[in-house]
């Protein structure tokens, strides 16, 4: 299956609709190594559109975790839950920012941080760095997560 190429102008929408964040794990754009991308929240694989409301800025990290994957399986309860979704979920609903520590505050919350990796030492080693020079979390960061 062919991904479906996101025009310049819908790429600049998603963007600034993201404040320039991962919508997952609100990392600024420029903070990044290797930027960000434009994510399909459900994947083409599985019956996603290209259109405005299936799509999110995701940082490579965070995008490459993802996949074409959709949620996870919880294994204590055998429970399959979707990933949160950054077009329908508010982002301090689902986690909460605890030192460097993305921690999950529902089960979507666990099931995408633990999917995504927001807690591997790279991931925490790099945030930390960053709010040691005071850009993490950035503003546009700060009130998504209501801090």
């Amino acid at each position: 299956m062919s991904i479906t190429y996101v025009n310049a102008e819908l790429r600049h929408l998603v963007q600034t609709r993201a404040d320039f964040l991962c919508e997952y794990c609100l990392i600024a754009e420029e903070e990044t190594g290797l930027g960000c991308e434009v994510d399909h929240v459900i994947s083409e694989k599985h019956g996603g559109l290209t259109i405005e409301e299936n799509l999110a800025l995701a940082c490579v990290c965070c995008n490459q975790a993802k996949g074409s994957d959709i949620g996870s399986i919880i294994l204590q309860s055998g429970a399959f839950v979707r990933f949160f979704n950054p077009r329908i979920d508010r982002w301090n609903d689902h986690f909460c920012l605890r030192d460097y520590r993305i921690e999950p505050l529902s089960d979507i919350g666990f099931v995408t941080a633990q999917i995504l990796r927001f807690n591997s030492l790279k991931r925490l080693l790099e945030r930390q760095a960053l709010a040691l020079v005071d850009r993490y979390p950035s503003e546009p960061a700060r009130r998504r997560m209501a801090i």
